[in-house]
C-alpha cells in the first residue's frame, strides 16, 4: 500500500500495509494499480499552474514541485499571504498537498516528506528542523541506507555527528557534497522547469457522469489549472474549447466566449455554468478536454481605486447573455466609415467595436426604412410643421457597389423640442423622409 485516503484511515488502513493485512480491515476497499505516467502528467500541470507565483521552479519528479518565491514574497505580500494562495489553489484543484519552505531545495524537500507542514526561515532553523528527522527523507539509496542502519545511524542528527573524512571514505565524496547541499554550505543548482506553450488538458472522469450538474466540479478543477497557467504567462484568452468525450467514442464540442479578455476563474466558471443549462448530454461523459488556442497580452490597467463591484457585473452581463441565448442572440455594433447611414455600422462580437467616424453628426436611433412624410409648401410636417436647421450633409455615394444614394440631410425640430434627421432626395420627386432621431 503506498497511500490510503481518509476513510480507508478512519478504519486503520495505512501506507505501508500490506494489501491482504488492509482487506481484513477493510474487506469493501477499492485498490487501484499506481500508474506513474498519469502521475507524472498531473505533476507537470501542477507546475504549469504554480508557475504563476515564481518563474523560478523545478519539478522533482515524482513527488514535488520546488518554487524559489523569495523573489515573489513582495508581489504577493508577504510569505504568509503567498502560503495561503498555494494552500487555497491546490485544495481548489482537489490535491491534498503537505507544504514546507526552507532556505535550500532539498532541505524544504525533506520537511515536505515527513508528511506535516514545516517552515524554516533561517538555516540554523532548518538545522534544528533536520535533526530528528529519519534518513529515509533523504531518498538516498536503499543500500547506503541499511549499512548506516547498521552502524546504528538511523537519524540526520546521528548521521552529522560522524566524521566528514570517514563518510566520504566508506560511502563516496558524493554523500558528503548532498549533506552540504542540504545544508545550505554547497549551491545545489535545480533544472529550470519550463511551461507548456499551449494549453490542452484532459481529466479522466473517475466514473461515467450522466448529468451536466456532475461535468461542473471536474470543470471547475480544468478551469483552476487554466488560469493559473495564464497568470504564468501574463495572458488572457477570451474563449475555451470543451470536448466531453462519451462512452462509445462520440464527442460533444462546446466553445464558451468571452467579450472580454479574463484569466478569472470564476468569471469562466460563470459562463460554463449558463452554457451547461442549455445543454443535454448526448450520453454518458468520461472524459473531459479543454483547450486554449486565442490568447492575448494582459490589459495591464489598474482596478478602480473604490473597488467599484457594479462594473464587473455590466462587463459581464453580454457574456452570460450569450452563453444562456447563444453567441448570435447577443452582438455590439461597430461603426464603418461610409457616409450612407445604411452602411455606417456592422455588427461584431459584444466589446469589439471599432469606432470609424465620418466627422458628421449623426442620431443613435436610425429607422429600418425611411418613412415618407407629408409636406407643405416645400416643407416637411411630422405632426406639425418641422424647424429645419440652418447646417445640410450632403451624401452622393454608392455608385460604386449600386447602392447609389443622392440627399440633403438636415436637423429638424418640432413644437415640442423634439430633434430628428430628414432629408431630402436631390432626384426624382424630390420628396422629404424621416431616417433618424435625436432625443
Amino acid at each position: 500500500m503506498l497511500l490510503a485516503n481518509a476513510a480507508a484511515r478512519e478504519r486503520g488502513v495505512a501506507a505501508g500495509m500490506p494489501v491482504n493485512a488492509a482487506r481484513a480491515l477493510a474487506p469493501d476497499m477499492l485498490v487501484l494499480p499506481r500508474d506513474p505516467a498519469a502521475e507524472a502528467r498531473a505533476l507537470a500541470a501542477l507546475a504549469d499552474w504554480a508557475w504563476q507565483f515564481s518563474p523560478q521552479l523545478s519539478v522533482r519528479s515524482p513527488e514535488a514541485v520546488l518554487l524559489e518565491a523569495g523573489a515573489s514574497l513582495r508581489l504577493f505580500g508577504g510569505f504568509n499571504a503567498l502560503l495561503g494562495r498555494v494552500r487555497d489553489g491546490l485544495a481548489g484543484l482537489g490535491y491534498r498537498a503537505v507544504l514546507a519552505s526552507a532556505p535550500t531545495p532539498l532541505g524544504a524537500l525533506c520537511l515536505a516528506r515527513c508528511d506535516c507542514e514545516s517552515h524554516a526561515g533561517t538555516f540554523d532553523a532548518l538545522r534544528r528542523a533536520l535533526l530528528p528527522l529519519p534518513l529515509s527523507v533523504l531518498d538516498w539509496e536503499d543500500d547506503a541506507v541499511e549499512r548506516l542502519h547498521g552502524m546504528g545511524v538511523r537519524r540526520i542528527a546521528e548521521l552529522l555527528r560522524l566524521p566528514r573524512a570517514g563518510l566520504a571514505r566508506r560511502f563516496g565524496a558524493g554523500l558528503p557534497v548532498q549533506l552540504d547541499r542540504l545544508l545550505g554550505r554547497a549551491p545545489d543548482p535545480q533544472p529550470p522547469w519550463k511551461p507548456t506553450e499551449r494549453f490542452e488538458r484532459s481529466l479522466a472522469l473517475p466514473a461515467e457522469v450522466v448529468s451536466v450538474d456532475g461535468l461542473r466540479f471536474a470543470m471547475q478543477r480544468l478551469l483552476q489549472e487554466l488560469c493559473g497557467w495564464l497568470r504564468g504567462h501574463g495572458a488572457a484568452t477570451r474563449q475555451l474549447d470543451i470536448r466531453l468525450r462519451h462512452a462509445g467514442g462520440a464527442v460533444t464540442r462546446l466553445t464558451v466566449g468571452s467579450a472580454r479578455d479574463s484569466r478569472d476563474p470564476g468569471h469562466f466558471t460563470e459562463l460554463l455554468r449558463e452554457r451547461l443549462e442549455r445543454l443535454t448530454l448526448a450520453g454518458p461523459v468520461r472524459e473531459l478536454e479543454l483547450r486554449v488556442s486565442q490568447l492575448a497580452a494582459l490589459d495591464g490597467r489598474t482596478a478602480d481605486l473604490f473597488g467599484d463591484d457594479r462594473a464587473p457585473c455590466l462587463t459581464d452581463l453580454p457574456d452570460r447573455l450569450r452563453a444562456r441565448l447563444g453567441a448570435g442572440a447577443v452582438h455590439g455594433l461597430s461603426t464603418v466609415a461610409d457616409h450612407r447611414p445604411e452602411y455606417a455600422w456592422r455588427r461584431c462580437p459584444p466589446g469589439r467595436a471599432e469606432q470609424r467616424s465620418t466627422g458628421a453628426r449623426r442620431p443613435l436611433w436610425l429607422l429600418p426604412v425611411p418613412r415618407r412624410l407629408r409636406e407643405r409648401d416645400g416643407r416637411p410636417w411630422l405632426d406639425g410643421r418641422l424647424q429645419l436647421q440652418p447646417d445640410r450633409e450632403r451624401i452622393e455615394a454608392g455608385w460604386w457597389d449600386g447602392g447609389d444614394v443622392r440627399r440633403d440631410y438636415f436637423i429638424a425640430v418640432d413644437g415640442r423640442g423634439s430633434r430628428y434627421w430628414v432629408y431630402r432626395e436631390l432626384e426624382g420627386e424630390r420628396a422629404w423622409f424621416l431616417h433618424g432621431v435625436f432625443e
